[in-house]
């Protein structure tokens, strides 16, 4: 993975993918006790950065293998992006989705044209049920993170991040990403390498998933031992991926641990402030800067608001715990 990669994606992207804005609130600098800016790709397409992932892949392929279709497996994020991106370039996709994936996410990603099969991710195998698929049916598979393609268009997000806070003045930061298997993690951190050198990448997890964060400190990667259980579906991951830990490795700094009530808490806080929806695993981030603040050291810290695909009853609980 290279910066070369990363800028030929943002071509493949200019057009389709939202240059999404770099937000503030003198509010959340309060409670996080520095300045916090927010990268608001809950309101890309699809209503994650998924969709630049997904759009760059697809489009990198070469017309006839283009045409047999695409399959993918996904919580429901990944999915939508697959989904759009494919009917936007007008080729079939089937997409491998857990039973238990919110249900805001199953409807989308079926609105958008893909066919839906269904799992259980506590009992079975989705990469093997993905091999399966891909088989049988002849398409061409594209990973939720471990693909050059999908890493290199998650990182024009971070090209953007660094054009953005430069624009505002800011030389140094802490750039804190919501992180499942290290997809827009690794995406950032390459872009930045280059882009903004200064800036330090670290990766946010859910309490009893730091995947990640245990294999940075292992040197090797980590597996959770659960597959299920915490409120931030969208980062919950078995490990980093094959091709995403090295670079996160090379080029990020240590990974931070969230609650899934500090997540409901920034879920609240964002849509207050900043009036966002965002939905559990793309706030952890936002989750990190306000209440990790004694783990961070830049007076400035960027954080990826990544998915707002949240149910109105799980925004209503949030919006409810911050009441008490």
């Amino acid at each position: 993975m290279t910066p070369d990669l990363i800028a030929a994606a943002r071509d493949r992207l200019a057009g389709h993918a939202r240059v999404t804005p770099l937000l503030s609130s003198p509010f959340l600098d309060e409670i996080a006790g520095r300045r916090v800016l927010v990268k608001a790709e809950c309101l890309q397409h699809t209503g994650s950065f998924k969709y630049r992932g997904a759009r760059s892949a697809i489009s990198a392929l070469d017309p006839e293998t283009r045409a047999r279709g695409i399959c993918a497996a996904s919580s429901g994020n990944h999915a939508q992006g697959i989904a759009l991106a494919a009917r936007e370039m007008g080729v079939p996709a089937v997409i491998l989705m857990p039973s238990d994936a919110p249900q805001i996410k199953l409807d989308n990603t079926r609105a958008y044209g893909a066919e839906i099969v269904t799992y259980d991710r506590a009992t079975q195998d989705r990469d093997a049920l993905m091999l399966e698929l891909e088989a049988e049916r002849g398409m061409t598979l594209v990973r939720p993170y471990d693909d050059p393609q999908v890493i290199a268009g998650q990182g024009t997000c971070g090209l953007e991040i660094a054009e953005q806070a430069q624009a505002m003045g800011v030389e140094r930061a802490e750039v804190l990403v919501c992180c499942g298997g290290g997809g827009l993690t690794s995406g950032i951190a390459v872009a930045l390498s280059q882009a903004a050198p200064d800036f330090t990448v670290r990766p946010v997890e859910p309490e009893g998933f730091d995947d990640t964060r245990r294999s940075q400190a292992s040197g090797q990667r980590e597996i959770n031992p659960a597959q299920s259980g915490s409120l931030c579906d969208a980062i919950l991951t078995p490990s980093p991926g094959k091709l995403t830990f090295p670079l996160i490795q090379e080029h990020c700094g240590p990974g931070l641990v969230i609650s899934d009530s500090e997540a409901l808490q920034a879920m609240a806080l964002a849509m207050l402030r900043l009036k966002l929806v965002i939905e559990p695993g793309g706030a952890a981030a936002l989750a990190a800067a306000l209440f990790r603040g004694n783990d961070l050291s830049e007076e400035t810290v960027i954080v990826t608001a990544s998915g707002g695909n949240c149910d109105a009853r799980l925004l209503a609980r949030a919006l409810e715990l911050l009441q008490k």
